[in-house]
Order: structure tokens, then C-alpha cells, then sequence
């Protein structure tokens, strides 16, 4: 029986998977394939785990054991399951349409077949999710026999993975095997790497800051990889919810897809398209409400579509407190997930750069109607440098539409606690994440630390939410005493006459 891995085991050997093609292209782009094989092995190895099992229960009763596999999550025919690419690795085929093989070209070409067939056979899951994906790329992988050189070493990688459900056990194993991937690819991607990743720690603040609880519908309307939604839905508790999504970047909606389904996550609704110009989560031709709307948004995303928000305004009715600048679209995503969060019981959660606290204009007035309607219900202030790509600190604001009973503004400065890295600050979870989450759910003040403002102080302060305009984090100095600097200064000066007066007997006595 093949021994059980732990998670750090599996971790270090999809991540050495990766040396196969470091040096031939970048992080960025063989991120694709480590992840798409990484999904094959673990739908190929459930598969195998179900069928020994039920050929155990029934023997050569072939009919009934495909009864009985037909109804799996994922239909695997025989030639694409990872065991077929692995066996045929030295000598590619693929089926030649009479019920027998015959060779292929390459092992890319071996491999691009096995995905459409899956894709085929479970359209209603899966449909274009490997389309952005291409094994036989010569651009990127270079001629057939470096293609074919890469890609055995990939399969020969991934063979040492047995991802069988009866011997991991617990399914997030897998999922946090893909998670561990995506963060290791975003450390190396710099500015593209908020396209497509929120690091752990602040996906897990803002899932327990909106606190999901059974039953409820959670989103994500500029989705990612789906980290965030996946940290949500853990925080539920149990299995009793709805996930949604929605990602702009073809590639990166195919990562949260599979992402959604290494994590146990079956029902999840991902479409692909631009949110802002084309939302595609609706209901009766109208945007779809949810309990929990999360997002880590493009920054001051430029060209966002506002000289297209005046046809928009007629059907969706997202811009009624103003039209944000067409080179910063962050109330733009703000309106946007405000507009789709449930009247009486919605929280939102959003990541933005501090500009959105204080900038005019527009976007002044769009915050002052958020806050005379009294949607805003807390500022928290974030260190720098804690995300892929920026060093920028950011801010998250939480808005909620159950406010009736207070129409007071939390601010939480948490921008001076964390701990350091070498290319990244991070917050710790049992630190950091809890002590402000702590401070949100207490509301109220703490001493350079947070502050209770009154809706009247932040319209005296003509709706400016620069946080140290509430959380004065100012530290006085020692008091300096004089006298005994004095006296340190003097014994100082006394202390050098002495050296200077040894170097010089040293200095005589060697003739200088």
C-alpha cells in the first residue's frame, strides 16, 4: 500500500513539478500547466479509488461497476485519466477513432486530447475550462523533442503523487495543495499576481470580518483564483452554502474553477466576463443579491468603461450616487458589490488603496452618499507590503445593510502591526487577524488603535476617511534629560583626550 503523504510532502512535490520547465518559461505562464495536471492526477486517482472499489463490491460485473462510475463527479474515459499519459509517456498515442490507438506526434498532442475528452464528457462542469491551456505549444515549450523532454519529466513528477481519497483522507489536502501552488506562483509573478491571488492571511481577515453563516449566498465579483471565496466558505462552518463568482481573465476564471472543485466546492457558479461592463450574475435579466459580497479589486483600475455607464445606469442601476472617474474605477466595483449585497442582511468586504478614503471629486461625493445612507460600517487600515506585486498599504472598508441600530463608523489603524518578511510583510493569523477582528466585533475604541466615530464628526471633516483623522497613533518622545547628556558628552570628551594621548606615546616610540 503506497504510504500516506503528509501536506508538506505533497506541497514539495507538485512545487518540484515546476523544475521541469523553470529556464524555459516563465512563472507566470507554467503555472497553467503544473495546475491543470495537478487537477488531472487528482480526478484520475478519485476515479481509480472508486473503481477498485466497486470491483471489489461486484467483481467482473462490468455493466454495474459503470453504473455505478457513471454517476462520479467527473466521467474519465480510459485513454484520459494521468495513468494512460504516464504509460505512454516514451511513446504518445491517442485513440484513432476505430476503437484501437495509434501514435501521436507528441506528448503535448497526447495530453491536449485527454482534455478535450474530459471536457466533452462533463461539459456541465467543465466546458472550456482547459481552453487557455495548450501541451503542444512550440512557441513556449519549443520544438517537439524539448516538448516531449518537459512534458515526460511532468508526468514522471506527478506519478509520485497518490492523491486517492481512501489513502489522503481529507480532501483539503488537495485543495490546499493547489492553494500552496498558486502562492508560491504569485511570489514570483510581481505586479501580475494580484490578477489572480489575495495572500491567505487577508482572504481569511475578510472572510471572518463578513462572518458568513449557513444558508447564505456568498460572492465574489472580481474572483481571481477563487482564494477568497474558498476561505469563506470555510469560515461558514459547514456545507450549507452558495458560491459565486465572477472573473474578467479567461485563464485565471479556468484556475478558480478547478479550484472550486479541488476544494470539495461542487456547485459553485464562476462565470467569466468583466463584471463592471458585462455582469453576468443575474436573475430574471437583473443583478443577483447575496448575503456576503467579497472582492479584492484591480487598484484605480484605468479605463474601467464609465463612458459606458449612462446606457448601464438603465438596466442595472449600479452608478446612482455618481459615475466614478474613468481612470479610477474603485467606487466603481465599490458601487457595484454595495448595489448586489441584500437589503437588511448584506455585508461587504473590499480591499482598496487608501486613496478611495480621501480623493474628491466624484468619488467624494459617491463616499458622503455611502455614508448619509448609512451603509459604512467600518475603515481598517492594513500594513504595506503585504500584498503580490505593491507595496502599497491598502485599507479594507465593510459596508452593511443591517445597520439600523447605529449609525456610527468604526476605524481600526492596523497598519503598525505585523510581521516582517524579506519580500513581504504578512499578518498572523492567532495575532494580528485576530486582534482586529476582535476590535470589529467589540466596536469600540482602543487607544492608538481604534476609534468610534459619530456620522457628525466624519461630515465635519467633510467625509475625508483618512484614518489618522480619527486613530491618533502619535507617540510622544522621552523627555530628554540635559544635565546627564551633558555629562555622558564630557566623560566622552575626557575618554578621547586619554586615546589620543596613548596614540601619540605609540606614534613616538615608533618614530612617527
Amino acid at each position: 500500500m503506497a504510504k500516506k503523504l503528509t501536506q508538506s510532502e505533497v506541497n514539495n512535490i507538485v512545487w518540484r513539478a515546476c523544475d521541469s520547465f523553470r529556464g524555459t518559461i516563465e512563472s507566470t505562464e507554467y503555472k497553467n500547466y503544473v495546475l491543470v495536471m495537478l487537477f488531472v492526477k487528482y480526478i484520475s486517482d478519485v476515479w481509480q479509488d472508486h473503481y477498485d472499489a466497486y470491483r471489489k463490491e461486484y467483481g467482473n460485473n462490468k455493466e454495474r461497476i459503470h453504473r455505478k462510475l457513471a454517476r462520479e463527479r467527473f466521467l474519465l474515459p480510459e485513454h484520459a485519466n494521468f495513468e494512460f499519459l504516464y504509460e505512454n509517456r516514451d511513446h504518445p498515442r491517442k485513440p484513432d477513432g476505430k476503437g484501437g490507438f495509434t501514435a501521436c506526434e507528441s506528448v503535448g498532442e497526447m495530453i491536449n486530447i485527454a482534455l478535450e475528452e474530459i471536457e466533452l464528457r462533463n461539459k456541465s462542469k467543465l466546458l472550456n475550462v482547459f481552453r487557455n491551456i495548450d501541451f503542444n505549444d512550440e512557441t513556449r515549450l519549443g520544438d517537439t523533442r524539448k516538448r516531449n523532454h518537459i512534458l515526460k519529466h511532468l508526468l514522471e513528477d506527478f506519478a509520485k503523487l497518490d492523491l486517492r481519497p481512501s489513502l489522503i483522507g481529507s480532501q483539503d489536502v488537495i485543495g490546499d495543495a493547489y492553494e500552496y501552488l498558486i502562492s508560491r506562483f504569485a511570489a514570483d509573478a510581481g505586479k501580475k499576481a494580484g490578477e489572480f491571488y489575495t495572500p491567505g492571511e487577508v482572504s481569511i481577515l475578510l472572510a471572518k470580518l463578513v462572518a458568513p453563516n449557513p444558508g447564505e449566498r456568498i460572492c465574489d465579483p472580481t474572483c481571481g483564483s477563487g482564494s477568497l471565496l474558498v476561505k469563506c466558505a470555510r469560515e461558514v462552518g459547514s456545507r450549507d452554502y452558495s458560491i459565486y463568482g465572477q472573473e474578467a481573465i479567461s485563464g485565471t476564471w479556468s484556475l478558480c474553477k478547478m479550484n472550486m472543485f479541488l476544494h470539495d466546492i461542487n456547485d459553485a457558479r464562476i462565470e467569466w466576463g468583466d463584471t463592471l461592463l458585462d455582469p453576468k450574475l443575474l436573475e430574471d435579466d437583473k443583478l443577483m443579491r447575496f448575503e456576503v459580497v467579497v472582492a479584492n479589486p484591480p487598484f484605480s483600475l484605468d479605463k474601467w468603461g464609465a463612458n459606458l455607464a449612462e446606457k448601464e445606469q438603465k438596466s442595472h442601476n449600479r452608478w446612482h450616487r455618481g459615475v466614478p472617474p474613468k481612470s479610477k474605477g474603485d467606487y466603481a466595483f465599490i458601487s457595484h458589490m454595495v448595489e448586489t449585497a441584500t437589503e437588511g442582511t448584506g455585508r461587504v468586504g473590499v480591499v482598496v488603496p487608501h486613496g478611495v478614503l480621501f480623493r474628491g471629486g466624484a468619488e467624494g461625493r459617491i463616499r458622503q452618499a455611502l455614508i448619509e445612507e448609512n451603509l459604512l460600517d467600518a475603515v481598517i487600515g492594513l500594513p504595506p507590503n503585504l500584498f503580490f506585486g505593491t507595496g502599497i498599504p491598502a485599507a479594507i472598508l465593510i459596508f452593511r445593510k443591517d445597520r439600523s441600530d447605529r449609525t456610527d463608523v468604526l476605524f481600526i489603524d492596523a497598519s503598525h502591526e505585523f510581521e516582517p518578511g524579506k519580500n513581504k510583510n504578512r499578518l498572523r493569523e492567532e495575532v494580528e487577524v485576530t486582534k482586529i477582528v476582535q476590535t470589529y466585533r467589540a466596536r469600540a475604541a482602543v487607544d492608538k488603535y481604534a476609534y468610534l466615530a459619530a456620522r457628525e464628526e466624519i461630515a465635519a471633516n467633510d467625509y475625508n476617511l483618512n484614518i489618522p483623522r480619527y486613530v491618533d497613533t502619535f507617540e510622544e518622545e522621552e523627555e530628554i534629560d540635559i544635565a546627564a547628556v551633558q555629562k555622558e558628552i564630557e566623560g566622552i570628551e575626557k575618554e578621547l583626550v586619554e586615546v589620543r594621548g596613548e596614540m601619540a606615546k605609540v606614534l613616538k616610540e615608533l618614530g612617527l
